[in-house]
């Protein structure tokens, strides 16, 4: 059997824990650590904003060099069967595009397919097969394309 001792000494036990949870300094302790906690993700998310706004910084030197960039002007021509298959580069601006197109109809060219981008600077390559079944001259079609976008002379 329990001893009226062991009673009174376990009921003053439960009774401790629930005042132990409400007392200031255990209430001052979390409320402490919360502060800590926030004061941390605080300097964590500005370190990270500084982290950001460097990293933009650095994009925005990046494009203003592209824009400064010259990009040489460039067309190569190879003839792969009985198609063309032509790679131009050059700085953008213009209609290059369509000048390139009219080129090709002048020179009786189709083009099968065509790939563009003028992000940063205008490239293009076209697949291109002649209307007639006649020999299409390799720098006939160069000349051609150099002076569509403004150039004479250039790579083969």
């Amino acid at each position: 059997m329990v001893t009226k001792l062991q009673r009174r000494t376990s009921r003053r036990k439960l009774q401790f824990r629930p005042t132990l949870s409400n007392s200031k300094s255990v209430k001052r302790r979390s409320v402490l650590n919360v502060v800590l906690q926030r004061h941390k993700l605080k300097n964590k998310l500005e370190e990270i904003h500084r982290e950001y706004q460097n990293l933009v910084a650095i994009r925005n030197q990046y494009f203003t060099l592209l824009k400064h960039i010259q990009i040489p002007k460039e067309v190569k021509v190879e003839k792969v069967g009985e198609e063309l298959i032509v790679k131009v580069s050059c700085n953008k601006g213009g209609d290059k595009l369509v000048s390139i197109l009219e080129a090709f109809e002048e020179l009786g060219l189709n083009v099968l397919q065509a790939k563009v981008s003028c992000s940063h600077f205008f490239a293009m390559e076209a697949i291109a097969v002649a209307q007639n079944l006649q020999t299409t001259d390799i720098k006939d079609v160069a000349q051609a394309v150099l002076k569509a976008i403004g150039e004479q002379g250039g790579d083969l």
